[in-house]
């Protein structure tokens, strides 16, 4: 019962969120028993001389083994991803793929440059960027041990990667004027065809409902 009910929570989450996590846990379940991440990681040379495409989307998929970064990470994604989905990007999921895209490919420009081998790490900051962007009024409270505006998130998040022993490179690259331009994507519109693929329907403003579908007390017909 616990297991139907946790599924059925997570079929709750919007359609991007649900599907970058799972797909995020699964191939780390992955790698414990049938692959090797030196599968998975980003290689230029592999990708363009070898047609190995699939690492421009799995060095996106693997975040490390089993472990405290791992947990991390996968909870920074789902939270600000589904934040974003949920808040500036509701109803619009056309528009938050293409954000997503845009991001990949200008992470994918960034590991190249600067010899990065898996870039979830990467998408996951820039995710943080423009949420942290969207919400400026916001504030954040980082593990109960600071609060601040949603704006130094970012800055944070560097500073705790900084005290774990990790590179700041990715943090440094997601500060950078690209990820300003992706943040910029919130108030674009992805391709028509697009949306008409991905969004729902807009509803009719001209649609009247039925009085049973009309929220408070329904009064019963009058008497012929």
């Amino acid at each position: 019962m616990a297991w139907q009910g946790l599924a059925a929570e997570f079929l709750q989450v919007p359609a991007v969120t649900r599907a970058y996590t799972a797909a995020c846990v699964l191939t780390t379940a992955a790698v414990l028993e049938l692959l090797s991440p030196f599968q998975l990681y980003f290689n230029p040379h592999l990708v363009f001389r070898k047609f190995q495409v699939w690492r421009l989307v799995t060095n996106f998929l693997f975040f490390g083994p089993l472990g405290f970064s791992f947990f991390f990470n996968i909870l920074f994604v789902f939270r600000y991803c589904r934040m974003l989905e949920e808040g500036s990007f509701r109803g619009r999921t056309a528009d938050f793929v293409f954000m997503f895209l845009f991001g990949g490919v200008l992470m994918t420009l960034l590991g190249f440059l600067g010899s990065l081998f898996f870039l979830g790490q990467a998408l996951m900051a820039m995710l943080v960027y423009v949420w942290s962007r969207r919400s400026p009024r916001v504030r954040v409270n980082f593990f109960g041990l600071f609060t601040f505006q949603a704006p130094f998130l970012p800055w944070a998040l560097m500073g705790f990667s900084l005290l774990l022993g990790n590179s700041i490179l990715v943090d440094l690259l997601d500060g950078s004027p690209p990820m300003g331009t992706c943040a910029g994507l919130c108030s674009t519109r992805a391709p028509p065809h697009r949306k008409l693929l991905l969004d729902a329907p807009a509803e009719d403003p001209n649609y009247l409902p039925l009085p049973e579908e009309q929220p408070g007390p329904h009064l019963p017909p009058p008497q012929q």
